[in-house]
């Protein structure tokens, strides 16, 4: 029995260890990512040797570093940690490995609101420059109200929920595709712009509120470990059991998921698979304990959308290719390796 604790504890410590190198990694990695950029008046050395304090920059530097690069960074690293520690609680609740922010509608919930915005000029908000992303938002909100209200539903079980997404999905896709019949060229132009998803949309005043909601709403994920914990263990009957009501445990899940996404992409725009690779991956390295899953797989999500957003920006500069469009690349052989790899099981 000494010998097993003595395993455990040492197997604690090396997770634990691993997830602050990944933080580590993530930290370096961010820094050395604003280096990176088409500017001819900031290549990487001098970039470096500004943020390490070597050299004073000028305004033109200050300014690209810190009102242009900066955000996206930050908006890279927040936006990934959302979405990958939704991806992380959403499989847990639901005991699907395959599931992802996106499978509960919520991102076809903002990109109706989108298409509405842009097409039809139907917005709450009369500034133009808020009006998509406040649309964006409202009807992501519309689907997390049906969510809860699904929630309240004592039929409604785990499988339900996967359902309900896929049929909210298909319902806003049947609208976007009408509303884009209809649409002139450069309403499809600026509709097709935001599906693609990208960083460099919010300012460094959104990404901070971002940043302080995703934060906020951080402890609440974790407080949900133990319980998600007791679903993946045994299911329904072991949690319980053990005192937890699996069916209120999904539902205030659920919620706050798919709160973490809308938050995220009403502002970026879809941005896909990193809400399913990055708890996969945390997997491989963590093990399935949701104490260190969750921000093991923040951390994991964090690192792959900035390591997407970096190389999408980098790769054929001037030229940015759109983090979505770069996740999606990477995150679809990854997909497919999971269904292989699940079917071979």
């Amino acid at each position: 029995m000494h010998e097993i604790s003595h395993l455990q504890l040492q197997k604690n410590k090396t997770q634990m260890m691993t997830l602050f190198v990944s933080i580590g990694i993530t930290m370096i990695f961010a820094m050395v990512a604003m280096g990176f950029g088409s500017s001819k008046n900031l290549d990487f050395l001098t970039s470096m040797k500004i943020l390490l304090g070597i050299q004073e920059s000028t305004g033109l530097q200050s300014d690209i570093l810190w009102n242009l690069r900066f955000p996206r960074i930050l908006m890279a690293l927040v936006g990934g940690a959302a979405l990958a520690m939704a991806g992380a609680m959403m499989q847990g609740c639901l005991g699907n490995p395959l599931v992802s922010p996106l499978t509960l509608g919520v991102a076809s919930g903002a990109a109706l609101g989108a298409a509405l915005a842009i097409v039809l000029g139907l917005t709450l908000v009369s500034i133009p420059e808020l009006a998509i992303v406040a649309n964006a938002f409202l009807f992501s909100l519309i689907v997390v109200f049906i969510i809860i209200k699904l929630g309240s539903m004592r039929s409604v079980s785990k499988e339900s929920y996967i359902l309900i997404g896929i049929a909210i999905t298909f319902i806003a896709g049947a609208i976007v595709s009408t509303l884009q019949y209809f649409a002139t060229d450069a309403q499809l132009s600026q509709l097709a712009h935001w599906s693609f998803g990208s960083l460099s949309r919010p300012n460094l005043t959104n990404v901070l509120w971002i940043s302080v909601v995703v934060l906020t709403l951080f402890p609440s994920g974790l407080k949900s470990a133990w319980d998600l914990n007791a679903l993946s263990i045994g299911g329904d009957d072991f949690a319980i059991s053990t005192g937890v009501n699996p069916v209120k445990t999904r539902k205030s899940i659920l919620v706050l998921s798919a709160f973490l996404t809308s938050v995220v992409i009403a502002f970026t725009g879809l941005i896909g698979f990193v809400g399913l690779a990055a708890p996969h991956m945390s997997r491989l390295v963590i093990g399935n304990d949701y104490r260190k899953l969750i921000p093991c797989s923040a951390v994991f999500g964090a690192f792959l959308t900035l390591f997407a957003d970096t190389l999408g920006r980098t790769l054929f500069a001037p030229i940015v290719i759109p983090v979505g469009v770069m996740l999606s690349i990477i995150g679809g052989p990854f997909f497919m390796y999971l269904l292989l790899n699940k079917r071979g099981a």
